[in-house]
């Protein structure tokens, strides 16, 4: 399915840690909904003010019922500085769901996250669980820990891990990571992260997913500007991925 635009309602905007927001946003009757590992571009301003390029963000929540969709993001610049400034009733436009979400398997499953990298992993941790998947999660922050509430609903074990030892494990999440203890293990955050993990994870012979995260212009695979390397050659983050196995990068 092609990526929809068309403009949103703001149902809330509320911060959740420092510089991190949750927005919940309506979708009109005629929007697509999403899975888990999929992702829109959003703009709430106008075509021809800076900054030019609309932003991607991961979808954190999907509730069907209600129609609405969460995206969990930290503020980096002007594009999401714009963002945070959204009230409840504020109209914003959206691109999408775009790229390819999460494949659901195996019986187990830990997801491992890893800052903002942990947004996307929410909706696959509800995901797997209705698809009868026993989910835990380990969670790494730098100092303070953000929507760790909300895996713990649907998670079997949360796990947490921060930088300066603030809460749960002073340390890598790596460190709480035994992959062969899953079917599957999923992953999304920082670079270094993810590579370890995953490869980890190919060591013990468990199959591993990766969330992908690069600068997007056009969200769709038409300008190549996400590409970056992989095992056998280039790949569009926007249109290849996000999600990709693991192998693609580390096997």
């Amino acid at each position: 399915m092609h990526a929809q635009n068309f403009e949103a309602r703001v149902l809330k905007n509320e911060p959740r840690a420092a510089d991190v927001w949750l927005l919940e946003v309506a979708l009109p009757e005629e929007a697509a909904l999403p899975k888990a590992g999929q992702f829109y571009m959003l703009r709430a301003w106008g075509q021809d003010e800076a900054p030019l390029l609309s932003r991607p963000i991961s979808v954190f929540a999907c509730q069907r019922e209600r129609r609405s969709v969460g995206f969990l993001y930290q503020v980096r610049g002007r594009g999401t500085a714009q963002l945070a400034k959204l009230a409840a009733g504020d109209a914003l436009r959206l691109t999408g769901p775009a790229g390819n979400g999460f494949v659901l398997e195996g019986d187990t499953a830990v997801l491992v996250g890893g800052g903002i990298g942990t947004a996307p992993l929410f909706q696959l941790a509800r995901e797997l669980r209705e698809a009868g998947v026993v989910v835990d999660a380990i969670l790494g922050y730098r100092d303070e820990p953000y929507c760790v509430e909300a895996f713990e609903k649907v998670c079997r074990k949360v796990s947490v891990a921060t930088d300066t030892g603030r809460v749960g494990h002073k340390g890598f999440v790596t460190d709480l990571l035994t992959p062969g203890a899953y079917d599957t293990v999923y992953i999304c955050g920082p670079e270094v992260m993810m590579e370890k993990a995953a490869k980890m994870a190919l060591a013990a012979g468990v199959r591993v997913y990766v969330s992908k995260e690069a600068k997007m212009a056009c969200g769709i695979g038409a300008c190549l500007g996400c590409r970056c390397k992989a095992k056998n050659g280039g790949v569009s983050v926007c249109k290849d991925g996000p999600v990709f196995e693991g192998s693609v990068f580390y096997g």
